[in-house]
């Protein structure tokens, strides 16, 4: 009974002093609690659900372009998920366009209908997405011509090492991406201090990192659970430290705080990255697309599968979806397709489990989305609805 009490109304909480409080509740006179309700209390609680983003907002009605990430009315200050654009791919191995992926993701994200059956009126409680960061995006455009220029020179059998001009490419690539790696574990360092759910959309797949390393200052214990076609377990892809192919090997690396890495959908992969699973010594569990399929042909339920894949993982989870993940015909226009994947559905339901087992999901990130020359192609309207399940998953 003791400190400050909330009252109520509509979602909205007016915080009284417990001696204030007492005073209207033994007031000897009735009047004086009506003077009292009306005059102080009332007002304030009138002005508060006045200020409502959700006060004239209709939830049946179209995405408004004027409001946020699927025509949500909130801002940074009362969304409790917070999304990071990055608009990177300065390291793709073979089509670009990811970098655009951010925005044709929330342009889709406008026909997205708020109504999830797994978690219902989740959206209530506020998703936004930031401004894309157009230096970022240059940056990423600059560096992508020269990172071409490597390689193609490699594709042709040279060596980097032996020409001045490409060597100094390479090196300003990465230290390009060290900038990227700073200024996301900056944004959101800064997003979890003011109490913020936070994801990420992509750009490439080597944009998670610093956010990656910013979960680590809060939670000393967490597993990673990467949904991807490839392992990304390489190391230095191309020469390029902070390539999407050396994503989890950079995790590994400098995140220790990552205890446990569960790969799920596996079907690109080469020997140093197979040798390093391995050799891990339990840190990375892998189950590859073909084993998962062989399985199911011979009558394990997809329920088992996930039930096993769950319990690899630590109580705290961060999900990793590299979109190339599914069924090419999903994302035809991502970076690296590779037949094979999963339906939607079958993720969403490995989601249900994973929230259903009592574990945390402490942020996400949602990357390689690129709809090519078109800006309304399936890929984001596929990305929209897998960002939209994970907002509501991590509430």
């Amino acid at each position: 009974m003791r400190g400050d009490h909330l009252i109520g109304c509509g979602g909205q909480g007016l915080r009284i002093p417990f001696v204030k409080l007492m005073l209207v509740m033994n007031a000897c006179h009735y009047s004086y609690t009506y003077t009292y309700l009306t005059h102080l209390l009332l007002p304030t609680l009138n002005t508060r659900l006045m200020s409502s983003p959700l006060q004239d907002f209709d939830p049946n009605s179209v995405g408004l372009q004027s409001n946020n990430i699927f025509g949500l009315p909130f801002d940074e200050t009362n969304a409790a998920v917070v999304l990071l654009p990055v608009p990177w791919e300065v390291t793709v191995s073979y089509r670009p366009g990811t970098a655009r992926g951010p925005e044709h993701i929330y342009e889709s994200s406008l026909q997205v209908d708020l109504y999830d059956a797994d978690v219902t009126d989740g959206w209530k409680k506020g998703f936004y997405m930031l401004p894309v960061d157009r230096n970022i995006r240059k940056k990423s455009d600059y560096l992508r011509q020269c990172a071409e220029l490597i390689i193609s020179h490699l594709i042709e059998g040279g060596k980097v090492e032996e020409n001045e001009q490409l060597a100094g490419k390479l090196a300003e690539v990465n230290e390009g991406g060290r900038m990227l790696h700073n200024w996301v574990k900056e944004m959101t360092c800064r997003l979890l201090k003011d109490g913020k759910r936070v994801g990420l959309i992509g750009g490439d797949h080597s944009t998670p990192l610093g956010f990656v390393a910013a979960l680590a200052d809060v939670h000393p214990d967490f597993g990673v659970l990467q949904i991807d076609a490839h392992a990304d377990l390489r190391e230095a892809y191309e020469g390029f430290t902070y390539s999407h192919a050396s994503i989890m090997y950079n995790v590994l690396k400098e995140v220790p705080q990552v205890s446990k890495l569960v790969q799920v959908g596996i079907r690109d992969y080469c020997d140093e990255e197979l040798m390093l699973m391995r050799e891990s010594g339990g840190r990375v569990t892998t189950f590859f697309d073909k084993d998962i399929k062989e399985q199911q042909y011979e009558g394990r339920t997809w329920r088992d599968q996930c039930q096993e894949i769950i319990e690899e993982l630590p109580q705290k989870v961060y999900i990793s979806f590299d979109i190339d993940g599914l069924d090419p015909k999903l994302c035809p226009n991502t970076g690296t397709p590779v037949p094979g994947g999963f339906e939607v559905e079958h993720i969403f339901y490995l989601f249900k489990q994973l929230k259903k087992s009592g574990r945390e999901i402490i942020g996400f990130d949602l990357n390689e989305v690129s709809s090519g020359s078109h800006s309304h192609g399936i890929d984001s309207i596929v990305g929209a609805r897998i960002l939209y399940k994970l907002c509501n998953y991590i509430l």
